[in-house]
């Protein structure tokens, strides 16, 4: 980590920059999504260490979609949601409504456990 001068970093660690502009409630929880391998810079293979540095893209796969920041400002402290705003580019595309699924994809637990049939047609679906 270098120091500029006014006390703006050049760069920190990737885990510390997702918990400083808010994306993860805890340093801990940015940590392992790093280590599970949800976080990626500039489409590179992270570990909570990496660098970020300004123009990097940080893809990251939570809650269960894919978001795509650009970051703005490096930061290693937490700050307010307004100041957190201003420090990344959200590139992300909108998530999916709510409630909105392909037919066919929802099963009723009530039908019991599916056939040989079913589940092939479930293999099928997941191939896509």
């Amino acid at each position: 980590m270098v120091s500029v001068a006014g006390g703006n970093p050049e760069s920190t660690r990737v885990d510390r920059w997702l918990w400083s502009v808010r994306v993860f409630k805890t340093r801990t929880m940015a940590t392992e999504a790093c280590r599970a391998g949800h976080v990626a810079v500039n489409r590179g293979v992270t570990k909570p260490a990496t660098p970020v540095r300004v123009g990097d893209v940080v893809t990251i796969r939570f809650d269960g979609r894919d978001r795509v920041l650009e970051v703005a400002r490096v930061i290693e402290r937490r700050v307010g949601a307004p100041v957190a705003a201003e420090c990344l580019v959200d590139h992300s595309p909108p998530p999916p409504e709510p409630g909105l699924t392909a037919p066919g994809l929802v099963r009723d637990p009530a039908t019991g456990r599916p056939t040989k049939r079913d589940r092939r047609q479930i293999d099928r679906l997941r191939q896509r």
